[in-house]
């Protein structure tokens, strides 16, 4: 092996890597979307899988299998493979119930964790025509539909009744017994909806909304997400407060809220 083969890929080579794999994921995932005849099936934990989640999956796995071969990687339909520091995390279609009823909100998420930490984060959503990447250090990007390419940074607001949120799903808060603590937050800020699935940590990346948080989720719904929000200027925790994606919660903020979220949740008084 030569010196240049022997060296270690940086991160711009690895966030490189995850947005050709973001190309050949939306190629493939796109094919069969909103097909009449797409296949679906179910998972032993009752959860759907189409065709076109495995498909996807097998294509980003191949291309890792040939240019990261000494890496790990995790994903949502074919599980673990390798035990090593670095660790691509996939999730090949994020938003599967949305995907097959032909409804163009869900994501392709791809992630390298290095010791457990996300460090290059890609979401890419195909059927509206956008994507959003960060890489640590080297800030948070994003495509829109016409082609044009900014980075983005999450909002200044700094007032929970200004904010604007998103808690995705009742019954998820309901599972926790955190609903009293969700209408406490929901008649507190501006504005709530539960828009679901990775765009609204997108929509806080880009200053659109301040607070998106969920439960019974995996590392591999998470990822992806929190070097991109983090990049943007944002604080992606767990529901404890903790660093970790997987502790199955997210609590992702503009950064300057994040506690008094926190607090208000808790039922103590923010600051």
């Amino acid at each position: 092996m030569s010196p240049i083969e022997a060296t270690p890929p940086t991160l711009t080579d690895d966030l490189a890597l995850a947005l050709r794999l973001a190309d050949a994921a939306d190629d493939v995932a796109m094919r069969r979307f909103d097909a009449a005849d797409l296949l679906v099936d179910t998972k032993p934990d009752r959860t759907h899988v189409t065709e076109a989640d495995l498909a996807t999956e097998r294509a980003i796995r191949a291309i890792l299998d040939a240019e990261r071969p000494d890496d790990a990687v995790l994903g949502e339909e074919y599980g673990s493979s390798g035990d090593t520091a670095r660790r691509w995390v996939i999730d090949p279609i994020d938003g599967t119930h949305n995907y097959m009823r032909g409804i163009p909100v869900w994501a392709t998420l791809i992630a390298l964790s290095v010791d457990g930490v996300p460090q290059v984060g890609v979401v890419s959503q195909p059927a509206i025509g956008r994507r959003w990447w960060a890489a640590a250090g080297h800030g948070a990007w994003t495509t829109t539909a016409s082609g044009e390419t900014r980075s983005i940074r999450v909002s200044s607001v700094d007032e929970i009744g200004a904010s604007s949120i998103s808690f995705q799903s009742i019954q998820q808060w309901d599972g926790v017994e955190l609903v009293p603590a969700l209408e406490r937050l929901a008649r507190a800020v501006w504005r709530d909806r539960a828009y679901g699935d990775a765009l609204p940590y997108m929509w806080l990346a880009e200053g659109r909304l301040e607070l998106v948080a969920e439960f019974d989720v995996k590392e591999y719904d998470l990822a992806a997400i929190a070097p991109i929000v983090r990049e943007a200027g944002g604080r992606f925790t767990a529901f404890d407060g903790s660093d970790r994606v997987d502790a199955g919660s997210s609590f992702a903020t503009n950064g300057v809220l994040h506690d008094d979220f926190l607090a208000l949740l808790h039922g103590e008084d923010p600051r």
